[in-house]
């Protein structure tokens, strides 16, 4: 397998996110380069995962010495729920939270609560629970119903 590498900090978009409230311009297509409409998105809370699934993460490339991000590269909810208001306001109506595995994201639930405050959200979790796991889902449940 070759190493790809996927840049982070993407060279075409030339201008930085607007401030919040404000929508950044007039030309609020909602769409992508072939026209389709932008409504879904899925916001990676974490790259580290419990399992090393052969289509996600598998063994022989995030094995024991793989340098996944340091804490301090990850985005704060704080940002997250900023991002996710700058999308809903462009037509965005679903957000999936995704990982690695999301339950593995320290105090995932206070993420939920700020998420679950944007009106007309609609907010879902993807998760592959293992026993441990229970509690932290269960948390976050209790936030959601």
């Amino acid at each position: 397998m070759t190493d790809r590498v996927i840049p982070i900090n993407d060279g075409r978009r030339t201008k930085p996110f607007p401030p919040e409230g404000e929508s950044g311009g007039s030309e609020r297509t909602g769409q992508d380069r072939l026209g389709r409409r932008l409504h879904d998105l899925r916001i990676s809370v974490t790259d580290r995962c419990n399992f090393r699934c052969i289509y996600c993460m598998p063994r022989d490339v995030f094995g024991p010495d793989y340098a996944f991000l340091p804490k301090s590269e990850l985005l704060s909810f704080e940002e997250i729920a900023r991002l996710a208001r700058v999308f809903k306001g462009h037509g965005v109506e679903k957000i999936r939270l995704t990982g690695g595995e999301p339950l593995l994201r320290r105090n995932l639930e206070r993420l939920i609560e700020m998420l679950a405050d944007i009106p007309g959200l609609d907010l879902t979790l993807t998760t592959a629970p293992t026993a441990p796991m229970t509690t932290a889902m269960a948390r976050s449940s209790a936030v959601v119903s």
